[in-house]
């Protein structure tokens, strides 16, 4: 079975680098690793993967090997000169898409002829429709809410022959003709990923029954194509998971690496390690929460933690609690505010994101905080979890699916969950947390030892990859 998949973004995958070959990295949140996930599991199941990538030139260099056959980079001026996989102008992220997208559906598909292709987010949403024109069962995975439009004429204005699959397409209203419709009849591009695909999935369960009401302000399209695929009984909701090597045991960023029986001193080195670099006060029995996902006050719920920093930081001082984001994003200088206003330089520490900073603060951290307003999924619950950080997060999509609420005497659950999306919500969540810290070593120890036990084997990839394997022989007949 020769699956093609199709995404905007992707970490560095094993299969990809076999050979001496270089493995691209180009990422700007799960998705990556989850493509990259797929692409190896699947490969290991023995099916014969490619990836269509756009070249983002100047994000990665090819090695003295080169690419890898089964890596089919669209190239295009759009993307060339990027610094990011997103650009901060919807419209010069529609042009890469289309462009990208035009390579996909003229030259990387009819060349490979896929017996599925496996279509990642609305940078992809044209595929399943020129798929299904040409006879290609196609599978549209949704892993957030973002969504652009455009019209016929665009798209065939950057090369792409639309009349082909026109209608196929979701638009704004009912198309009664293709000359009617081709230059003011907006089309959703994540609508149209939904409608044309014969099969979608969201990346939760959870997420999957909020769309299908309109939850999160979701685009009327979306909602619209969602509930239709449920009706036909072709929608479902398969959870991201986390490679095997994603654990402190095998993390090479990480001071001090660690299993569950270990954690005590592993965390405690880690965490001195942390303090040292980021010039907190190095206390090993200060409570560090980290944040660990973008400044984004849209979707992570960071305007939350603005509003009550200052005031737990202050409540919790005798304590010694820290807080530590290692993220990008354009909330990032609200909390520089707080921090240089407050005085709170040894309690507080915000960085640029870096990928072994972030791993270290997994490893360095009592709690991981999640405020999401909506999480199709989340994977660094997932991370903290199996790192014996204990998440701190709002109950919505994917985290309500992963978190459970924690109840150390009795040995159950696994983190602090809370429901009112604001300010009071999350302090509460955060006090839930700290009556955990004050509890006695073994009890806490006890606890981490279950929690990071039960998360390696919780969100291992095999259940997701099987779901996966079980859509693409039902459409391919195998």
């Amino acid at each position: 079975m020769r699956v093609l998949l199709v995404t905007p973004e992707i970490s560095e995958s094993s299969f990809l680098a076999t050979n001496g070959k270089q493995a691209p990295c180009v990422k700007a949140g799960g998705l990556a690793d989850v493509s990259a996930l797929l692409l190896d599991s699947l490969t290991d199941a023995g099916a014969d993967v490619h990836v269509a990538l756009p070249h983002f030139r100047s994000l990665f260099q090819p090695g003295p090997n080169g690419y890898s056959r089964r890596l089919h980079l669209c190239k295009d001026r759009e993307f060339y000169y990027r610094k990011s996989v997103y650009d901060g102008c919807a419209q010069s992220n529609l042009r890469a898409a289309l462009a990208f997208q035009r390579d996909v559906i003229h030259y990387v598909m009819p060349r490979i002829r896929p017996d599925i292709v496996h279509c990642h987010d609305w940078m992809t949403g044209l595929v399943p429709a020129a798929a299904r024109s040409m006879g290609i069962p196609s599978i549209f995975t949704m892993h957030n809410l973002h969504d652009e439009t455009t019209t016929l004429a665009e798209i065939e204005d950057r090369g792409i022959d639309s009349a082909i699959f026109w209608s196929h397409l979701y638009y704004s209203r009912y198309p009664h003709s293709y000359e009617e419709t081709r230059d003011h009849n907006p089309v959703s591009m994540l609508g149209s990923g939904i409608l044309a695909a014969d099969r979608v999935n969201t990346v939760s369960s959870s997420f999957l029954d909020e769309l299908s009401v309109g939850g999160h302000n979701s685009p009327w399209q979306v909602a619209d194509a969602v509930r239709g695929k449920i009706c036909a009984g072709h929608a479902s909701g398969i959870l991201n998971s986390l490679p095997d090597r994603r654990s402190p045991s095998h993390d090479r960023f990480i001071y001090r690496q660690y299993d569950a029986a270990s954690h005590g001193e592993g965390k405690m080195e880690n965490k001195a390690e942390f303090q040292h670099i980021l010039g907190l006060d190095e206390n090993p029995d200060a409570p560090m929460f980290f944040w660990p996902s973008r400044l984004d006050p849209m979707q992570k719920g960071c305007q939350l933690l603005a509003e009550i920093l200052q005031q737990v930081v202050s409540d919790y001082w005798d304590e010694g609690l820290q807080v530590v984001f290692i993220a990008d994003g354009p909330f990032a200088k609200h909390f520089e505010n707080i921090i240089e206003i407050g005085g709170l330089q040894r309690r507080v520490a915000i960085r640029k994101f870096h990928e072994p900073f972030s791993c270290l603060g997994y490893a360095a951290s009592d709690f991981v905080m999640m405020p999401s307003s909506f999480e199709p999924c989340g994977l660094a619950q997932m991370i903290g979890l199996r790192h014996g950080s204990l998440p701190v997060a709002h109950r919505t999509g994917g985290l309500r699916d992963t978190i459970s609420q924690l109840d150390a005497g009795a040995g159950s659950g696994n983190g602090f969950l809370f429901e009112a999306h604001n300010g009071e919500g999350l302090r509460w969540a955060m006090d839930r947390a700290m009556d955990f810290h004050r509890l006695p070593a073994e009890v806490k120890s006890a606890n981490r030892t279950r929690v990071m036990d039960e998360a390696h084997s919780a969100f291992a990839p095999a259940k997701m990859i099987d779901s996966y394997l079980g859509m693409y022989r039902e459409l391919v007949r195998i």
